[in-house]
């Protein structure tokens, strides 16, 4: 078994889309829209061919601030501690928050934190 893809609620569909593409080097497939349902979603592929679809429905809405019962985060291998450092301080320079590390956490894993637009955790891991 594996996982196919793991899907995420967003708001801003388009402006999502630009910024996982952007900067996580995602390939995006073609807009997929229901009208009959008002969904709409896009297909993120990574090279490795893991995936992450962003799904979007008018009547989806923000939950509160904090985290909540549920999925916590995303977890991206780059291959390396040196990658992990080199997105982290590019994601720095860009702007984009950097919520934890880089730092080695204690049951060994060397990872930093970043967050999306929406506030959904990225951790960028070896």
């Amino acid at each position: 078994m594996k996982i196919e893809h793991l899907a995420i609620w967003v708001g801003e569909l388009e402006a999502m889309k630009s910024w996982y593409c952007g900067n996580l080097g995602l390939t995006s497939g073609e807009l997929y829209h229901n009208p009959k349902k008002g969904f709409s979603s896009y297909f993120l592929s990574f090279e490795s061919g893991a995936r992450i679809e962003l799904m979007q429905r008018q009547d989806i809405k923000s939950g509160s601030e904090g985290p909540q019962i549920g999925y916590a985060h995303v977890a991206i291998s780059l291959g390396s501690k040196e990658k992990v450092d080199e997105m982290t301080a590019l994601f720095q320079k860009k702007g984009i928050p950097v919520v934890d590390g880089p730092r080695t956490t204690g049951d060994g894993y060397y990872e930093s934190v970043v967050q999306d637009p929406e506030g959904n955790l990225i951790e960028l891991t070896i």
